[in-house]
Parts: C-alpha cells; sequence; structure tokens
C-alpha cells in the first residue's frame, strides 16, 4: 500500500511536468487536435521509457525524465519563424527532430571519449548568462501572445481569454510560492486544472472534436517525416546541447544529495543514455527528454527517496501513451492555460541569467562583452524577415535568431579577450 501511494505520487509529479508542453507546441505550429493528441501519446511514451533507461541503466536515480524546458523553447522560438513564411512549419519541425538527432549523437560522443567536461569550460557563467537572458527575451513574444488568447479563438485580442488566463496565472504564482511544499510541488497541475476548469465555466474552451476509434494505439516513428537538415537549427541545437550537459549534471547532484546516496554518479554513463534518450526522442518526434532538477523538491515535500516508485509511476505514465481515449482528454487543454500555468517557470530563467551575471560583474572586458552580445542578440530580434529574404536559406537562419548572434558574439569575444589578458601576464612571468 506504501508503494501503491508513492508511485501514484510519482506518475502525477511527471504528468505535471509534460503534459502542457506538447499541447503548446502543437498549437505554436498549428496542428490539428488529432496531431497534438499523437504528440501527446509519443511525449508520454518516450518521458516514461526514457526515465526507465535513465533509472534502471545511467544515473540510477529517482530522477525523471521531461521535455527539456531549453528544447521546448527552441520549438516555439522556430514556431514563430514558422509564422513569418520564412519556412513552412512541416519543414521546421523535421529541421527541429535532426537538432535533437545530431545532439543526441553528440551525447553520445562526449560521453564515450569523456570530453564532457572540456566542453562545457566554453559555457562560462558570462555565456550561460547571456543565453538564458536573450532566449527568455524571445519566448517573452509567444508566451504573451498567448495568454492574450491571439490566434486561439480569433487571431486577435480576446478579452475574456486574457482575462481568465492571467487570473490563472496569478493563481498559479501563489500557489508555486505557497509554503505548503506539497501544493508548491504540484503547482503546475493544480494551476492546469484550475484554469481548465474556470475556461470551461465562461465557455471558452473549444469543442472536442477528436473522435477516438480505438482502444489501443502504439506510438509510430517519425510522425513528421524524415530529419532534413537546417544551418540555423543546427546552431541552436549545438548551443542549447551544452547547456543540457550542465542541467544534466546539476539535477544528478542535486537529487543524489536529498537521497543520500553514497555511491557517486557516473554522469559519462548518465551523459551516454541522455545521447541515446535524444535520438528516441528525435525518432519519435518529440521534444528533447531531460533529467529534471525540479525533482529534489518533491523528494524533499514528499520523503520518497526510494527508486521503486519512481520506476512504478514511470511505467504508468508509458503505459498511459497507449490509450487514444487518455491522450484525446489531455490535447483539449485550453492553450492559454498552458501559457500561463508555465510563465513563472519560464520568466524565472531570467532570474537565473542574473543570478550568473553577478560572478562577472567586477571584470570589465566581461561586462563590455555581456553589453554587445545583448545588444546584438535583441537587435537581431527586430529585424524583419522579409528583409533577408534574397539571403541563401542558411544565412537566413542563422541571422533571423538573435539567440544564435548573441551567444556566437559571447563565446568569440570572449576567447578572444582572454587570450589578450592572458598573453600579457605570461611575458611577465617569463
Amino acid at each position: 500500500m506504501k508503494h501503491f501511494f508513492s508511485s501514484t505520487q510519482w506518475t502525477f509529479f511527471i504528468l505535471a511536468n509534460i503534459v502542457v508542453i506538447p499541447v503548446s507546441i502543437g498549437f505554436a505550429f498549428g496542428l490539428s487536435q488529432t496531431e497534438i493528441a499523437y504528440l501527446l501519446q509519443r511525449t508520454f511514451f518516450v518521458v516514461g521509457f526514457t526515465s526507465l533507461l535513465q533509472g534502471f541503466f545511467g544515473h540510477k536515480l529517482p530522477l525523471n525524465e521531461s521535455p527539456a524546458g531549453l528544447w521546448w523553447s527552441v520549438f516555439l522560438i522556430y514556431a514563430g519563424f514558422a509564422a513569418t513564411g520564412a519556412k513552412s512549419a512541416d519543414i521546421v519541425l523535421r529541421s527541429l527532430e535532426m537538432g535533437i538527432l545530431m545532439s543526441g549523437i553528440l551525447f553520445l560522443l562526449l560521453s564515450t571519449f569523456k570530453l564532457m567536461d572540456q566542453i562545457k569550460k566554453l559555457f562560462t557563467p558570462l555565456v550561460t548568462g547571456t543565453y538564458l537572458i536573450l532566449l527568455v527575451t524571445q519566448l517573452s513574444g509567444p508566451f504573451m501572445k498567448g495568454i492574450f488568447g491571439i490566434g486561439y479563438l480569433s487571431k486577435g485580442f480576446d478579452g475574456a481569454v486574457a482575462v481568465c488566463a492571467i487570473i490563472t496565472l496569478i493563481f498559479s504564482v501563489v500557489l508555486a510560492k505557497s509554503r505548503f511544499k506539497l501544493l508548491s510541488s504540484y503547482s503546475v497541475l493544480i494551476s492546469l486544472a484550475f484554469g481548465w476548469i474556470l475556461f470551461a465555466i465562461v465557455g471558452i474552451t473549444k469543442p472536442l472534436s477528436l473522435q477516438v476509434n480505438e482502444w489501443i494505439s502504439f506510438a509510430k516513428p517519425f510522425e513528421w517525416g524524415t530529419p532534413v537538415f537546417d544551418i540555423g537549427i543546427m546552431l541552436t541545437s549545438l548551443f542549447t546541447s551544452f547547456l543540457l550537459l550542465t542541467n544534466l549534471v546539476a539535477s544528478a547532484d542535486v537529487v543524489a544529495k536529498v537521497t543520500e546516496r553514497k555511491e557517486k554518479v557516473n554522469y559519462n554513463r548518465a551523459g551516454f543514455v541522455m545521447g541515446i534518450n535524444h535520438i528516441i526522442s528525435s525518432c519519435f518526434s518529440t521534444v528533447g527528454a531531460v533529467p529534471i532538477a525540479g525533482v529534489a523538491g518533491f523528494i524533499s515535500t514528499t520523503k520518497i527517496k526510494e527508486k521503486l516508485p519512481f520506476l512504478i509511476g514511470s511505467t504508468v505514465i508509458m503505459v498511459m501513451s497507449f490509450f487514444p481515449i487518455i491522450m484525446a482528454f489531455f490535447a483539449s487543454i485550453p492553450v492559454p492555460v498552458g501559457y500561463a500555468t508555465l510563465f513563472l517557470s519560464i520568466s524565472s530563467l531570467i532570474g537565473i541569467g542574473l543570478r550568473e551575471y553577478t560572478h562577472i560583474f567586477k571584470k570589465e572586458h566581461a561586462v563590455s562583452i555581456a553589453c554587445l552580445s545583448l545588444m546584438a542578440g535583441f537587435g537581431t530580434m527586430f529585424l524583419p524577415a522579409e528583409a533577408l529574404a534574397g539571403l541563401p536559406d542558411g544565412l537566413t537562419s542563422i541571422l533571423n535568431n538573435g539567440l544564435i548572434i548573441g551567444i556566437f558574439i559571447c563565446i568569440l569575444l570572449e576567447q578572444i579577450l582572454r587570450e589578450k589578458q592572458v598573453s600579457p601576464s605570461l611575458e611577465k612571468s617569463s
């Protein structure tokens, strides 16, 4: 009975962290309710299966996989590019498949040759802080459009949707900051239910148009088509991959401490499994799955430190993907509610970025690099798509993305100025 309740809590915790992202991505790319239901099915299957892989063969901790917030952000950014007509949504999704696939291969190589620590050195606090601030800035547009109901029931601003979404947002913030840890641990799930009910009461939910014709079905690979190469998405995937390595180490480290694990985590083995998990995510056309640090808070609150309930909960999530009627139910979530419930989580990335910057404020050259990188990144975000129409596709993909431009300038300038600072010191010592 003890494991039953513990496993149930794990199931709902994993559920709370995966259900919104596929729905919001489907909405952003203009997918039908049927296509969103299939995306949910694949996500449930991938999250359950990859969590079991890590639990048995990777970090071996009670630490579940979830669609990565960074990957989700990349999907939303490129959905915005697709909306401008620069590329079709179909090509963008297939390019993102390739990006996640190459990310998985990169993880495999770095882990096999034990190069994770060397590569991570490029991602200093300055680079990480710049990445996170540019990321949230680029995401702020899609989030505000979603909360204001633009494109949900009509093309313009929808007052009723906006009011209900903002009420849901306030409710989610209050819940997340609650002194009751159990409430804050399930704040996303509770807020999702609250917003969904509120939208239903006001009468602004979309009717469930999806018909379920079979009781059991299985996730199918490459639903978006075969992967295609796009230089802009590949560069974005490269930057994202390195940050996800940091996320892996940080998440496993904090969960190991909370569970009082004595055995040292093998990060190369965990990184190798994360590479396999990304390849699986790509093959099943989903957002790349990674371990999430929020598990530490859940374990601290519930005191469930055993691994068995986690494994059972992951299995339940995977089994749920076999039942279309469950996926149809979750596919009907109002998208503005999804944006409202995750608004706090995404906005908090700015705080993390600013905390990273506190390490560099005493270094004048680092402050200059941050200013130049942010200015270039912000400015690129405001370039009209039609102004780049005559350029080659590869160059357009890069110049369309302020995140790529800002991070590239940041890494380049930091390496150049670091060399200039090291050289004089070497000359003096000699």
